[in-house]
This record gives C-alpha cells, structure tokens and sequence, in this order.
C-alpha cells in the first residue's frame, strides 16, 4: 500500500515536471463556477486523469483539470471542478489536491460551492462568505493514523476560515456593488436533495446555506495549517414551507449567474492577498 505521503510526492512531482513555478494560491471550483478559470494568465493545464494518485471527477458540469497560472500577478493554482464524497470516493481521495496544493507551496486556499439557501433573507444567486460550518457527512478526512509531518493529530477549528479573509472579501464585495451575506455551511453527503424535515433541523442548528462538498477540504486546509476563505452561491431557496422540486439545470442556470459575481470578486480578492 502506497502511504498518502508517497502519493503527495508522486503528484507534486508529477505537475512540477509541467509546471515548475510556486504558487501561493490554491482555489477549487465548484459547481457552475469553472469560468473563472478563463481569467487565469500563463495557463498550463493538466488533466486529473494525468496526475499520479487524482480522482476522476465524474460529474457533467466539472471539467476535471488544474489549471496553473498567474491570476492578478499572484501565482495561482486552480481546481476547476472538484471530487465528492457521494461520487464513491473517499475523505482521503476527495480532500487529496488539498495535500498537493500545500505541497506545491500554497499557503491560502480559496474554495466555491453552490448550495441550498435556508436562510430566508438569502436570495437565489446571492453571493455567501462562509464564516463557519457544520460536517454531517458522517465521515472525517482525518480519520486514520495521522501522519505529523501533514499535520497535527488534533487540529483546532475555532477559525476554519480566515476572519482577516472574511473582512477582506466582504470590502472587496462592497466596492464592487455586489449583494454578500455571511453565513454557516453544513456539508451533507448528499447526492439527493433534502427533505422538508431535514431542511428545518439543519436551519435549527444555526445553518444557513446546505451543501455537499467543502467542509471535508476546508477540514484539510486546517489540519495543514492553510488559511481559507470560501464562498457559496446560492442556487435555490430551501424554505420548508415553501419547497419546490428543482431541476439540476436550473441550478446550473443560478450558479453561473452567481459565478458571474465570483468572476469579479475573487480576482479583486487574489490582487489584495499579502
């Protein structure tokens, strides 16, 4: 068995064989959210089916490829379309670019999502700063023998994201003229949508947005001492009294309104980073 160490390493040499400058950035894409890779200067890209040890992503609206370059003269290496733990894989299969980038040499992680909005002042397409999260994944990507040299066995989570990041994207939000709320994440597994029920319990425990990927990396980032900050785009509104079935290509429709947002307030964000 090929220890996660050894596959880090296979990975990294992998893309530094086609890319060898040092990022300072790593950035994962989610859902509808891909175009912002379009701003990225210098591009090289590498599919993930190349590299050593990557997942697969297996669903329609991820394209499956690093993209590495230079995004407002901060180097930048970027996911565009990320892996979930409802596709099969693993916490250590989902989160394992999160390892690489760090390896790389990014110290900040910025990560999108689309979601469910449960927060009733929220709106579809509106733009969240994630202050905080819940994992009812029922899984933790640090479960194992943990390896020190990655990080430590118990990492704190009192600030999972980035509160510096945090007030950084919500000026830069306010300058652009761009509606942003804050808000707590819960990551489910998923891939099914909720229920009625279920949408009152999560809203009962203080969440405001329902998702299904980025609390496991986020966990990672932490755990490998990375500073985070992420964004979710609301894609459809999960009041329970209110339900309506939704259709996957609306929510692709919402998310690239939202990612049109994204697409000026990250790059503004990148430019500020120190």
């Amino acid at each position: 068995m090929v220890g996660l160490a050894q596959k880090i390493d296979e990975a990294v040499e992998h893309i530094q064989g086609r890319w060898s400058t040092t990022p300072r950035v790593g950035l994962i894409l989610g859902t509808g959210l891909g175009g912002l890779a379009e701003q990225i200067e210098d591009q090289t890209t590498i599919r993930y089916d190349d590299i050593p040890h990557f997942p697969v992503s297996t669903v329609d609206s991820h394209t499956g490829q690093l993209v590495c370059g230079r995004l407002k003269d901060k180097v930048i290496v970027a996911m565009e379309g990320r892996f979930h733990f409802y596709e099969g894989y693993s916490m250590e299969q989902v989160t394992f670019p999160v390892r690489v980038m760090k390896a790389l040499g990014a110290s900040t992680l910025l990560v999108t999502n689309a979601s469910g909005g449960m927060n009733p002042h929220f709106s579809a397409a509106d733009v969240v700063v994630i202050e905080d999260q819940i994992n009812l994944m029922g899984d933790n990507p640090l479960r194992g023998i943990n390896d020190d040299n990655l990080g430590p066995r118990f990492p704190d989570m009192s600030e999972p994201y980035n509160r510096q990041l945090i007030k950084l994207a919500l000026d830069a939000a306010l300058d652009l003229g761009i509606v942003c709320h804050k808000g707590v994440f819960v990551a489910v597994a998923g891939p099914n949508l909720e229920t009625r029920a279920e949408y009152r319990m999560l809203r009962g425990m203080g969440a405001d947005i329902v998702g299904m990927s980025t609390v496991p990396e986020v966990i990672v980032a932490t755990h490998a001492g990375m500073r985070t900050l992420g964004f979710s785009i609301v894609t459809d509104m999960c009041l329970p009294d209110a339900l309506e079935p939704v259709a996957i290509e609306k929510i692709l429709e919402i998310a690239a309104i939202g990612g049109e947002k994204l697409a000026k307030l990250i790059p503004r964000v990148v430019e500020q980073l120190d």
